[in-house]
C-alpha cells in the first residue's frame, strides 16, 4: 500500500516525497529539501504549500493504513499551524496517525518536523471523507 500511494499520485512522486514507515499507527512520510521548492529565495526556507502536500499525503496514508478496507478518501479539512520555518538544506519529516473513524469520516493529526518531533515545524489536524463502494449504499 505504501508504495502504490507514493508512486500512485504523481504530485507526491514530483515533490520527491518518500514513504519511511508505515503501522497500522503512524505513518511516517520524509520531504528532501529541493531547491525547486524553495519559497523564499533569500532564506532558502521551503514553501509552504510543500509542507502543506506532505501532511496531507502522510495523513491521508494514516486513514489508509487505519482501514480495514480499501475504500476511496478525499481531504475535507487539513487545518495546519505553522510553528517556524524549516531550516533550508534539511528534510522535513511528517508523523500521522489516524486516531478516529466513523462511517463517513476519518479524523488525523500530524506533525513536520526536521531533527527533534518535540520541535515542530508544523502541526495539522485533518479530516477526510470515506466513500462508499460504487453502488453500495
Amino acid at each position: 500500500m505504501a508504495r502504490l500511494f507514493s508512486r500512485g499520485v504523481p504530485h507526491n512522486e514530483a515533490l520527491g516525497m518518500r514513504v519511511v514507515e508505515v503501522t497500522e499507527t503512524e505513518v511516517v512520510y520524509e520531504l528532501p529539501y529541493d531547491l525547486r521548492l524553495v519559497g523564499n529565495p533569500d532564506t532558502g526556507t521551503l514553501h509552504g504549500g510543500a509542507i502543506t502536500a506532505l501532511l496531507d499525503a502522510s495523513s491521508g496514508l494514516s486513514v489508509f493504513a487505519a482501514l480495514t478496507e480499501l475504500v476511496p478518501i478525499a481531504t475535507l479539512d487539513l487545518r495546519i499551524d505553522y510553528l517556524k520555518p524549516a531550516e533550508p538544506g534539511k528534510s522535513v519529516i511528517s508523523r500521522a496517525t489516524c486516531y478516529k473513524i466513523t462511517r463517513n469520516v476519518a479524523f488525523t493529526r500530524a506533525v513536520a518536523y526536521q531533527d527533534d518531533p518535540a520541535d515542530p515545524v508544523a502541526h495539522a489536524v485533518g479530516t477526510f471523507m470515506l466513500s462508499t463502494k460504487q453502488g453500495k449504499q
